[in-house]
């Protein structure tokens, strides 16, 4: 019988791929697996995403180094999208392209998949608010390899789920990242204030539900206050999920794969989010990695619906960033009192700061910036004392 720890270590660990550089950051830092998107049909629109030159790239790239990709193509469709020339076309392309799984909501979707590339796993999104055996079955009698659980079950449910499912379906769920308000992510409410451009089924949301609100009264148009207490009382006010303190306890519950939300973010906060959890799946203490997950650009952190009811997000907390991006290392050569490496500037940092460092399989390690950094995008060496790789990540 396997333990805990035997059963973290072989969970799938999935990371986000806005663009090409997060992809590299996410197999750098030791993704089993990324997920990303094309330029329509994704979640995440406002993303740069992947043109067929560069998803054929990422693939490559992947693949060269162990890493799976998963292609998300979750949002509502219409009858226009299933042209020859529309969603057809685009499924060929990608299993052309050598992708290893479609991310996929729409019972259409899912049948022209199995139609038209065949070979291609499909995995169901979370965006299907899948949360019973029977739906799940249903799914997989359909084709569906692997269910996105809801963001909305417990550890208990997803547990009572494992049990009764048969054991080649897979189950992932949504370790890390931002939580939407709304039934796994089923909102209205970006596309009622900003228009149907905005729509986030469609991959568009302006995510008003973080935005600070105020109650008025209506017929005077008085500002009336909205005072926290012990049960809360705020508006549209979501936390980001963090579940690495809880792996072991998602492993005994059955899930096979974690997803780290943030295809909207930028490459240093796929890394080092990346780096934390493959730290811990590989037998890390938590405690230095929540530090550094506590420097990212969050929301408060919360355990989501995983524990039981969620707690509300008490007030209008802002995101909190502690620590930034300074470069990203090119190269690095051995010098008679310790190691250079060049690193390309990302952002202006004065001297005499001190920097972290983080890089796979080592703890987060700190040195002093002699010189000024000051252009984006330029080239700087650093006198390190000790050794660094390309595309580890200098943050301070």
């Amino acid at each position: 019988m396997r333990s805990r720890e035997d059963e973290m270590r072989n969970m799938e660990l999935l990371a986000p791929a806005g663009g090409m550089e997060q992809l590299k950051m996410a197999v750098h830092f030791g993704a089993n697996a990324v997920y990303l998107a094309g330029r329509r049909w994704g979640m995440r629109s406002a993303c740069r995403n992947f043109s067929a030159e560069e998803l054929a790239e990422a693939v490559g790239y992947a693949h060269a180094r162990g890493v799976a990709v998963h292609v998300t193509i979750n949002v509502l469709m219409r009858q226009e999208d299933f042209a020859k020339d529309a969603l057809p076309a685009y499924l060929s392309q990608c299993a052309d392209a050598g992708v290893d799984a479609f991310i996929m909501g729409d019972l259409g979707a899912i049948s022209l998949a199995r139609e038209v590339a065949p070979d291609v796993a499909v995995h169901l999104s979370t965006q299907a608010s899948c949360m019973n055996a029977r739906a799940a079955e249903a799914y997989m009698g359909m084709g569906v390899r692997r269910v996105v659980l809801a963001r909305e079950m417990t550890l208990a449910q997803i547990a009572e789920l494992r049990r009764d499912v048969p054991a080649e379906l897979e189950l992932e769920a949504f370790a890390h990242g931002s939580a939407c308000m709304a039934y796994s992510g089923r909102c209205l409410l970006s596309a009622e204030l900003m228009g149907p451009e905005r729509s986030a089924s469609f991959g568009a949301c302006a995510q008003p539900c973080r935005w600070g609100w105020e109650l008025v009264e209506g017929r005077s148009g008085a500002r009336v206050p909205l005072e926290a207490d012990e049960h809360g009382s705020y508006l549209l006010s979501s936390n980001d999920i963090r579940m690495i303190d809880h792996l072991d306890e998602l492993a005994e519950a059955g899930v096979d794969a974690l997803k780290l939300e943030g295809r909207a973010k930028g490459s240093y906060y796929v890394a080092c989010v990346t780096n934390a959890y493959r730290h811990v799946l590989d037998g890390d203490s938590v405690e230095p990695w929540l530090e550094e997950l506590d420097l990212v650009s969050h929301r408060p952190y919360s355990t989501g619906f995983f524990l039981g009811e969620p707690t509300q997000n008490p007030g209008r907390e802002e995101y909190a960033r502690e620590r930034r991006l300074v470069g990203v290392v090119a190269s690095c050569e051995r010098a008679e009192d310790g190691w250079v490496a060049e690193i390309v500037c990302r952002n202006k940092v004065p001297a005499g700061v001190v920097a972290t460092v983080l890089s796979p399989g080592v703890p987060a390690r700190h040195f002093c910036l002699a010189e000024e950094l000051v252009t984006n995008g330029a080239s700087y060496p650093l006198h390190l004392p000790f050794e660094v790789a390309p595309l580890d990540v200098v943050c301070a």
